[in-house]
């Protein structure tokens, strides 16, 4: 990061660290109880609303605290030691944020302004099924000078605490492959129906499920759009990732947490032990040492990701920014940044993993109350874990190394046209 963009004082982590440390453990105080009784977070996003945690990224030309990529990823970990639910679930207002930055002067002062105020924007991009990949079933159709939506998303997750949604739709006459159009439209709107369906086994209370769209009016000031394969596509997916690497090192840091309070007040020692408390004897204490190296790499790695996203996000500002965004080829440092963020996601789930597991060698069988929830971070650290599978991330990197090849995805999710088992 350039030293004119460094942050001020009030946009450092240790300042906005003193700011939301005691709200942090305010929301993280009720977090066992909330996923033990499947009770939706809804007071502690308004209290984290309230505090202005989703204008972290807001610059402060805008009148924002302009915190750095690497202060918000610190802040999400914190807030995901505390509840990974609750720090999941502003994963797509992070990144609408995110996407701003690239968007031209009149959308970002508009959005910033009520983002400052304190509303928040969910996500609903993903379709379950039917539609083949570069396709969406979900369109808009014109509407005299507006739009009316249809269609229906999955995986929207945040939506249902948001005050609105960006929806990745289709219009005719538009190369989804060129150009990505999205609406941003009310979550409260008529024929807008949000439904808490998501049934994994973690993250249970991130609000992600099904977002139905019944034709839905929306203003033309509320249709935005992108290059596909641009420099705003390529930084917001790769800070999209890094996002949830962030949430799987607060996860670690949970795991290690809990492992120490669960030590420290056990008497209770085995027949085949050593007959100290464990918190004396050399292989607890081990084990304690392998969890805790766990969340320092995991936080470490993602960190370097977010620095050089940071950079990435320099280099693309000074290469073209004007009045109407980001224009031009993507920057070289911002390839290079997407680059760090696939080999951090590579690793990092695995650590965070492998903290969580390692948990429950520093218990017996008691650690397995369901009262306990010590499962929970194994659970919410696996269903993290699954976004964008890991071996499509390592080809990429392999590629890069060997033949220089920078990533492209394909910027869509749905029915892949060809099978090798069919030759078609």
């Amino acid at each position: 990061m350039s030293s004119s963009a460094r942050p001020s004082l009030e946009a450092s982590y240790e300042s906005l660290s003193l700011r939301y440390a005691s709200l942090f453990a305010q929301v993280g105080a009720g977090a066992l109880q909330r996923e033990s009784e499947r009770e939706l977070p809804h007071e502690a996003v308004a209290w984290l609303d309230q505090a202005g945690f989703g204008a972290l990224r807001v610059p402060r030309w805008a009148g924002g605290v302009g915190a750095s990529v690497e202060t918000t990823a610190r802040l999400v970990a914190d807030l995901a030691e505390a509840d990974s639910n609750v720090a999941h679930l502003y994963r797509s207002h992070f990144g609408f944020v995110e996407g701003l930055h690239f968007q031209p002067e009149a959308v970002r002062e508009h959005w910033y302004a009520r983002v400052l105020a304190g509303e928040t924007v969910g996500n609903a991009s993903t379709e379950r099924g039917g539609n083949a990949l570069g396709e969406l079933h979900t369109r808009l159709s014109p509407d005299g000078d507006s739009w009316l939506l249809d269609g229906s998303k999955y995986y929207a997750t945040g939506s249902i605490f948001s005050d609105h949604t960006r929806v990745t739709v289709a219009v005719e006459g538009v190369d989804p492959t060129v150009i990505q159009v999205f609406a941003v439209v009310p979550t409260g709107a008529e024929g807008v129906v949000l439904e808490d369906d998501w049934d994994g086994f973690g993250q249970t209370l991130t609000g992600t499920g099904t977002a139905r769209f019944d034709a839905v009016h929306v203003g033309a000031d509320a249709v935005l759009s992108r290059q596909a394969g641009g420099s705003e596509a390529v930084h917001e997916e790769a800070f999209f990732q890094l996002y949830l690497l962030a949430v799987l090192a607060g996860i670690a840091r949970a795991a290690r947490r809990d492992a120490v309070a669960t030590i420290a007040g056990r008497t209770r020692t085995f027949n085949t032990g050593t007959g100290l408390p464990f918190r004396e004897d050399p292989l607890i204490q081990q084990v304690v040492g392998r969890i805790s190296s766990k969340a320092f790499a995991a936080e470490a790695t993602v960190l370097q990701a977010a620095r050089a996203l940071d950079e990435g996000l320099d280099a693309a500002a000074a290469a073209g920014a004007d009045a109407e965004g980001y224009a031009g080829p993507v920057p070289y440092e911002l390839s290079l940044a997407e680059i760090a963020v696939e080999q951090a996601q590579v690793i990092v789930p695995d650590l965070a993993l492998g903290a969580a597991q390692q948990l429950f060698e520093t218990v017996g069988a008691s650690g397995t109350s369901i009262s306990k929830g010590l499962d929970r971070h194994w659970r919410n650290a696996q269903t993290v874990a699954t976004h964008n599978p890991v071996a499509f991330r390592a080809r990429s990197i392999g590629d890069f190394h060997l033949n220089g090849t920078l990533p492209e995805g394909q910027h869509a999710v749905g029915e892949a046209p060809y099978s090798l088992a069919q030759g078609t």
